[in-house]
C-alpha cells in the first residue's frame, strides 16, 4: 500500500515505523509501534498515556523528524482556553494602529474594518496547525491533556472530528492535510470516554531491564558498560519503593550523563548517595533512599548478576 500524499513519507510498515524511530534514537516495542503504525495510516490522534518520563512527549518530537515535518506544541495546564490554544486579537497593536490613524500617521482612507484580519491575529497552537497543514501535515503535540480543564476537551472533540476553527471576523478556517495528532496524559484525573473514542489508545510501562539498559547505552554511550548496567538496575529498584515520585527514563539518563561525568568504574553507595537528585525531585523521597540505598544496591547488583552481559553496545 503506497503512502498518502498529504502525510509525507509515512512508514509503509510496523517494520519500518521501528526503523524509523530508531534510527531517531527511540527504541519503541512492537506495540507501541503498531498502535502508531496504525494511527499514521489511519490518520487518528494517538492518545499516550503512562506515568512521567516514559517517552510520551518525546515520541511526538521523533515522528515529526521522521516524518520531516513542523512539530507544533500545545502545553496545556489548568485554566487554558480557546484564546491560548486558538487565537486572540491583538488588542495593543490593534490600539495602536487606531491611535496611528487618528493622528494622521497612517494611510490615508483606512477604516477600521482590516483591524480583524490576519494582520492583527495571534495565531496558537491549533490555528498554527491547521494553518501549518496548507503545505504538509504537521505533527501537533498536544501534551498533558490531564492538566486542562474538562471544558477544553469538548473544544477538542469538535476540534478532532474537522479540523476547522471558525472565527467569526475571517470565517471558517480548515486544514488542507489533516495534522498528525499525539495527545499525552499523566492520568492525574481520567480523560472523558468520547474523547479516547477518537484515538488510538496505547499505555506506555516503564522499560524493562533490557530496554532500559539499551535507551542508556544509545544515549550516554561514554558512560561505562558495568555502570549502565548498575545504574539500571538501581532505577528498576527505586520504582519498587513507595515513592511520590517514581524516576522515569528521562531521569534514568539524566543520572547517568552525571555519572559519567563522575568517570566512575563503579557504582557505590557514596556515588549514588551523592548524585539522588538527579532521579529524586523530592526531598521526602530523598530522604526515604537515603537510609536504604546500600540495601537497594545490594538488590540492583543481584538484579544485574542474573541479566546475560551482552557485549553489543547498540
Amino acid at each position: 500500500m503506497g503512502s498518502k500524499a498529504a502525510w509525507g513519507s509515512i512508514p509503509e510498515s510496523i517494520g519500518e515505523t521501528l526503523k524509523g524511530l530508531d534510527q531517531q534514537g527511540y527504541l519503541a516495542d512492537e506495540a507501541l509501534a503498531t498502535c502508531l503504525y496504525l494511527a499514521l495510516r489511519m490518520q487518528r490522534p494517538l492518545f499516550l498515556e503512562g506515568e512521567p518520563g516514559v517517552g510520551k512527549t518525546e515520541l511526538a518530537k521523533v515522528v515529526a523528524k521522521v516524518l520531516d515535518t513542523r512539530l507544533i506544541r500545545l502545553q496545556c495546564y489548568e485554566g487554558l482556553d480557546l484564546n491560548q490554544s486558538v487565537y486572540e486579537w491583538d488588542y495593543p497593536r490593534q490600539l495602536l494602529e487606531i491611535q496611528a490613524r487618528g493622528s494622521g500617521a497612517s494611510h490615508e482612507g483606512e477604516g477600521i474594518a482590516d483591524l480583524f484580519s490576519e494582520k492583527f491575529l495571534l495565531k496558537r497552537p491549533l490555528l498554527q496547525a491547521i494553518e501549518a497543514s496548507h503545505d504538509q501535515a504537521p505533527v501537533l503535540l498536544i501534551d498533558e491533556l490531564d492538566r486542562a480543564d474538562e471544558e477544553f476537551e469538548s473544544f477538542l472533540l469538535e476540534l478532532l472530528a474537522d479540523f476547522q476553527v471558525t472565527v467569526p471576523e475571517l470565517g471558517t478556517l480548515k486544514a488542507e492535510h489533516k495534522p498528525v495528532v499525539f495527545l499525552t496524559s499523566n492520568r492525574t484525573r481520567e480523560i472523558h470516554d468520547a474523547l479516547k473514542r477518537r484515538c488510538v489508545y496505547h499505555w506506555i510501562e516503564y522499560p524493562s531491564f533490557e530496554k532500559e539498559l539499551a535507551i542508556v547505552r544509545r544515549k550516554v554511550p561514554g558512560l561505562e558498560e558495568q555502570v549502565s548496567r548498575q545504574a539500571v538496575a538501581f532505577i528498576q529498584k527505586v520504582r519498587e519503593q513507595d515513592l511520590y515520585k517514581l524516576p522515569g527514563v528521562a531521569e534514568t539518563l539524566d543520572w547517568a550523563e552525571a555519572l559519567c561525568q563522575l568517570d566512575l568504574k563503579s557504582l557505590d553507595a557514596a556515588a549514588v548517595g551523592a548524585t539522588l537528585g538527579f532521579f529524586l525531585k523530592h526531598q521526602d523521597d530523598i530522604e526515604q533512599l537515603r537510609d536504604s540505598t546500600a540495601e537497594i544496591l545490594n538488590s540492583a547488583q543481584a538484579i544485574d548478576s542474573e541479566q546475560p552481559h551482552a557485549a553489543e553496545s547498540n
